[in-house]
This record gives C-alpha cells, structure tokens and sequence, in this order.
C-alpha cells in the first residue's frame, strides 16, 4: 500500500515554551523524528539515531518539543541554557506582578469639605498604585436616622477620586455599618481620560485665542 506523502510545517521561537518534564536524549523513544536545527531549520524526517549524532556532533541536546505529534517533533538545542533563561525570565514575570490590596478609609456622617479633600488625597495615591480601596462609615445610636446624609457623603466623596477609580461596589448598608468599595481605573479609562483632558484643554486655549483680539479692541 502506498504510503501518501504529506508537508508538515512546525515552527519554534525564544517565546515558544517547552515543558519541563520533555524527553531529552536518550529518553526520547521514538524511531523517527521531525528535526529541526539549532538555528531553527526544518530537516525533515530522520532515524532517531541520526538525530541523536547531529545533537552530538553539534554538542547539544535532542529535545521532544512536540511529543503528541507523528512523528514527534525534535529540535537540537542547549537544554539547559533554555531552562535557565526560562527561569529567570519567570523570577522577573513574578517581580513585575502586582498584588492588589484592599486598604480601608474610614469617614464620618458630617466630615468637613477639608478633611473630605484630605483623605481623598490619600484614597487617589492607593488608586494610582493600584489597589482597591473600602469606604467605611459606622452609624451609632441615633446615628441610623441619618442613613441617606451618610450615603450621600460617600458618593460624593467619590466625586474627588473620580480621576482615579470607579465604584465597584456601591454603598451598602450592613446593621450599623455601611461600605462601598473604590478600584482602580484601567489603563485603558487612563488614556481616554487623558485624552479628554488634552482635548479640553485645547478648546479651552482656542477660545482664549479668540477672545483676546476681541479685548485688544476694547
């Protein structure tokens, strides 16, 4: 019976990530391979004995970067520089990472216009760099009778951190305590904020221009 021949391409980059527990060497089993060189080029089909002597000749390894296929894909290539740069690359992944924290900003039902601006000064650097923040406020004794006032001071507490956070979560009431909860704004809402911001202040400097003939003449 004859055999039908078909074309397989593979293709492997320095991003490509080969698993940790790939057959190398001699642990690879296969009869028959699909090579591919050290510098990435595609030999074709060969006898797993040829492919370990262009590994050997070349004095690197043979490693399964494709096991599941027929024939399995093999590519010579120095194991255990790859294993190395892998590792260091996820030591500087897991460097950049940031962990979101929760902080807490406490207010009071009638806190004052400058001790409102105070803490939103602070709640906006927890929103810049990243977290999200709980707005608490604690209603005690006939506290409760002023529920609404509390709402509406957390809302418009939120109206100073607007630049820097959306409302997640809005002001919910729990026996005495009510809470909501502020996270950061995406860098994509930064970027149309900004944009907005430039746009404004482009229109605001056109209508400047064109009034200031108008007060020459004056």
């Amino acid at each position: 019976m004859r055999r039908s021949l078909c074309t397989a391409f593979f293709f492997i980059t320095e991003d490509t990530t080969i698993s940790k527990e790939a057959l190398i060497n001699e642990e690879i089993r296969a009869k028959e391979v699909r090579l591919i060189d050290a510098d990435g080029n595609q030999l074709g089909i060969v006898s797993i004995q040829e492919a370990m002597e262009k590994a050997h000749e070349a004095e690197l390894d043979l490693v399964n970067i494709s096991p599941n296929a027929a024939p399995p894909v093999c590519r010579i290539m120095d194991y255990g520089k790859y294993r190395y740069d892998q590792q260091k690359r996820e030591k500087e992944a897991k460097k950049k990472q940031k962990t979101t924290e929760v902080k807490e900003m406490r207010l009071g039902i009638f806190t004052e216009e400058h001790d409102l601006d105070t803490k939103a000064k602070l709640v906006a650097k927890f929103l810049a760099g990243g977290d999200k923040v709980k707005i608490s406020m604690r209603f005690r004794g006939r506290e409760m009778g002023y529920v609404n006032k509390g709402r509406e001071t957390m809302l418009d507490f939120c109206t100073l951190v607007k630049d820097y956070g959306n409302i997640e979560k809005q002001p919910v009431l729990e026996g005495r305590n009510m809470s909501m909860v502020i996270a950061p704004k995406s860098e994509k809402e930064k970027q149309k904020a900004a944009k907005a911001a430039k746009l404004a202040a482009e229109e605001a400097q056109r209508a400047a221009e064109a009034a200031a003939p108008e007060q020459s003449e004056e």
